[in-house]
């Protein structure tokens, strides 16, 4: 079917590996936990189109370019580690605020009446394009795991290509909209304890930084 073969082993492996966790999804439901499913859906947005871009890019042969010019991957490779690295330190240093927040409360209701804490200015879809666009190993990715499943003697193996891409988009849209009204249900309690919120966000700027980490180490081969 448009040149695909073995699809069921392709959609297995395509739920295996879109299960692992990574910095797309996890951003995803720790905006889902502290802002609610609307404003989760933007960063979900984001994914799924930093993943389209990604996808088409890799159909184009841009995969094949930054295999043959280590030079750019090491450019896009420490681009996307360093942003990483960045949202890790914001994750970690919001965890510290809340972790202090009870002092902080406990000070301003001697005052009087408590301040209302200052919004911070958060673009979840820009974030989650960002961190889906700076890495470089998802490109190698879509085209190796892509190309498994193509028959090399369709004519029209972009309809190939595109086709797999939809499929990779549904099952993402699906485990993304689970973790978002998973992580929608847990706010509540998060909300209410503090340190437990303060400690999962440590933990989630620590995994960051594990990424950004991992992603700085890898070789485009």
């Amino acid at each position: 079917m448009l040149g695909i073969t073995d699809l069921s082993t392709y959609l297995v492996g395509l739920a295996l590996i879109i299960l692992l966790p990574g910095p797309n999804s996890l951003y995803v439901v720790s905006v889902a936990a502290r802002r609610g499913p609307r404003v989760a859906y933007r960063a979900a947005a984001g994914v799924l189109c930093g993943d389209t871009v990604l996808m088409t890019l890799s159909a184009g042969g841009v995969a094949s370019l930054l295999q043959a010019s280590p030079v750019l991957f090491a450019v896009v490779k420490f681009a996307g580690a360093g942003y990483l690295t960045w949202l890790a330190v914001g994750m970690l240093r919001g965890a510290w605020a809340l972790w202090r927040g009870r002092e902080a409360r406990q000070a301003e209701l001697k005052d009087g009446a408590p301040k209302a804490p200052k919004e911070t200015v958060e673009r979840p879809f820009r974030r989650a394009l960002v961190v889906s666009l700076l890495n470089p190993k998802a490109i190698l990715f879509f085209i190796s795991f892509f190309v498994q499943f193509v028959d090399p003697s369709y004519a029209h193996p972009v309809l190939s290509f595109l086709t797999l891409g939809a499929w990779a988009q549904l099952f993402s849209f699906t485990y993304l909209s689970v973790l978002i009204f998973s992580g929608t249900f847990l706010a509540a309690t998060f909300r209410r304890r503090k340190r437990l919120t303060a400690g999962l966000s440590a933990g989630a700027g620590a995994a960051f930084l594990g990424f950004a980490a991992k992603l700085s180490l890898a070789s485009a081969s």
